[in-house]
């Protein structure tokens, strides 16, 4: 059986040759995939209906974001211009974590190209992200009953406050956010479970804590995993402060997806974050997630 893998060209938005996110990742992402013969062909999805985004966000919110009539202090906040080809893709790429999701289901493991918005709440978006696409996802699966307790497992360098806060009064979801203390987001949100990281941590302490967390999970019987693979732990990252080598980003990314497809629970393995010094390295972390994916089915 092949991994399925979710992308759509769409992901790729024109935001503009001197911005400072690495936008082109998305379209590089997939050629490396299928270049290196990970993926043989994509699974391509449709965008997101506003019937399913309003489980996670206010349909005025969602209303803005589509006429492109958010304030400019909202539009400032996500980072990104409100222009045709960011509302497309925005609506597409949370379209790929929904179809990811029902995927994961049937062969145990599936991947999005994008995905990981984890900073946008309820009422907005925030830190380049519009809509949080895996708790669209997460809410699409429980309201028809394809999942009855889901554990996000966020690994970006950033805490998924927007999770945190979109899930806090939702037994059925639980939060395990793990990421650099002193990054953004200046004012933390409370996850369900918040492992807060140092400056400068390495591999091995890295992969210990991981480990650690992951046994105390054991006991809460989830039965669906979403996994945020933000390889802006990178220690060449331009927004991380961890000291997270290739392997180590390897290592991390086999034992997460190993540790519960061994268990029989679906994980869908989206990007997060990634903003590496060297585009090339860039891509190559993001394909580790679809790598380690691959090795299982």
């Amino acid at each position: 059986m092949d991994l399925p893998v979710v992308n759509h060209e769409d992901y790729f938005a024109k935001i503009g040759d001197d911005h400072k996110f690495p936008i082109n990742k998305f379209g590089e992402l997939a050629n490396y995939l299928i270049k290196e013969k990970i993926v043989k062909k994509f699974h391509r999805p449709y965008p997101c209906s506003e019937e399913t985004l309003k489980k996670a966000h206010s349909e005025n919110y969602i209303k803005n974001v589509k006429n492109k009539t958010l304030d400019e202090k909202t539009i400032k906040k996500i980072g990104f211009p409100l222009v045709d080809s960011v509302v497309q893709r925005s609506l597409v790429a949370t379209g790929g974590t929904v179809l990811a999701s029902k995927l994961a289901i049937k062969s145990g493991v599936a991947c999005n190209t994008a995905g990981g918005s984890h900073h946008a709440n309820f009422e907005g978006g925030a830190g380049y992200c519009v809509f949080n696409d895996v708790a669209v996802a997460a809410h699409y699966l429980l309201e028809r009953g394809l999942a009855g307790r889901i554990l996000i497992v966020d690994l970006d360098v950033h805490q998924g406050n927007g999770s945190a806060d979109i899930f806090k009064d939702n037994r059925n979801v639980y939060t395990f956010s793990m990421h650099s203390k002193s990054n953004y987001p200046a004012k933390k949100s409370i996850s369900n479970l918040d492992v807060e990281l140092e400056d400068n941590i390495e591999d091995t302490q890295y992969i210990k804590i991981l480990k650690f967390y992951l046994n105390q999970l054991k006991e809460e019987n989830f039965d669906y995993v979403f996994y945020i693979a933000g390889v802006d732990i990178h220690f060449n990252d331009r927004l991380g402060k961890l000291k997270i080598s290739d392997d180590g980003i390897r290592e991390r990314d086999e034992v997460v997806t190993e540790y519960f497809f061994s268990k029989g629970i679906p994980l869908c393995g989206v990007l997060g974050g990634g903003y590496n010094k060297d585009f090339d390295k860039l891509v190559e972390l993001h394909s580790i997630l679809h790598q380690s994916c691959a090795k299982l089915i």
